[in-house]
């Protein structure tokens, strides 16, 4: 048994989600995911988890050091937004979104993300996601450039200055994603902490098409207002990835 197994990921498991508990609550298409992320201890990470979660861990080779996650910031475009069976106007549901996320597992077993900012380009689904769920959504001016095998993301944070460019070059396709890659990628819940219970909302979509992808550049105040360290977007990130996009369903947290 591998260090990664020994410590509960099973990579060939993980990279399918397990059915949803339930019908979903939301469908959201998430097209043209940028995945850009640092490698750093734990002790980076740690004191900014809900409780009842810990940093979930894995080295750069694909196993489980112990001391190592993850930071990532992500950049999308939300498409076709449904609440089963009412589909949500163009207006409402279309929009980019740039988020910082860490790893985490909780004293269940369950791995999943935890959303340290969402920054989305539209003013409605930010008050709502954030009413309804709880999550640190904030209202931004954000857009997508795609193109030329490129896809860049630009945000600014609306009454900060807060902003995060994002510029990537898509490289070949993934034929068979490493143990770190599903890691990174295929997280079916997210921990959210609200009126002093930490709950575990899981979701559920086709598996991940990837592609190797490159920095052009980064350039990010995200990561530092965060509470993360200011100095890790002047750093090179330790993985690059692109997607075209996945069809994702949301259960309610339990």
């Amino acid at each position: 048994m591998t260090a990664a197994r020994s410590a509960g990921f099973e990579p060939g498991l993980q990279a399918v989600a397990p059915a949803l508990p339930g019908r979903p609550w939301i469908e959201q298409a998430w097209r043209d995911v940028v995945f850009v992320h640092w490698r750093v201890d734990i002790s980076a990470v740690a004191p900014l988890l809900p409780a009842g979660t810990r940093p979930d861990t894995m080295a750069a080779d694909g196993t489980d050091d112990g001391t190592t996650t993850w930071v990532g910031l992500i950049g999308f475009r939300f498409e076709d937004t449904r609440f089963p069976p009412i589909a949500v106007p163009d207006g409402l549901g279309t929009f980019v979104e740039v988020n910082v996320r860490v790893y985490t597992v909780d004293e269940h077993g369950q791995h999943g993300v935890v959303f340290l900012s969402l920054d989305a380009g539209r003013l409605a689904p930010t008050i709502g996601a954030r009413t309804l769920t709880g999550l640190p959504y904030h209202w931004a001016r954000a857009e997508c450039r795609v193109g030329s095998g490129r896809v860049g993301y630009a945000m600014r944070r609306h009454g900060t200055q807060l902003r995060s460019v994002v510029d990537v070059s898509i490289g070949d396709a993934i034929d068979e994603p490493s143990a770190l890659d599903t890691f990174l990628t295929a997280r079916w819940g997210m921990h959210v902490r609200r009126a002093g219970v930490t709950r575990f909302w899981p979701n559920e979509h086709e598996s991940w098409p990837l592609h190797r992808a490159s920095v052009r550049m980064v350039r990010d105040d995200l990561l530092g207002a965060a509470g993360l360290p200011f100095s890790l977007a002047e750093l090179p990130p330790d993985s690059v990835l692109y997607s075209p996009g996945v069809t994702t369903r949301f259960g309610v947290g339990r």
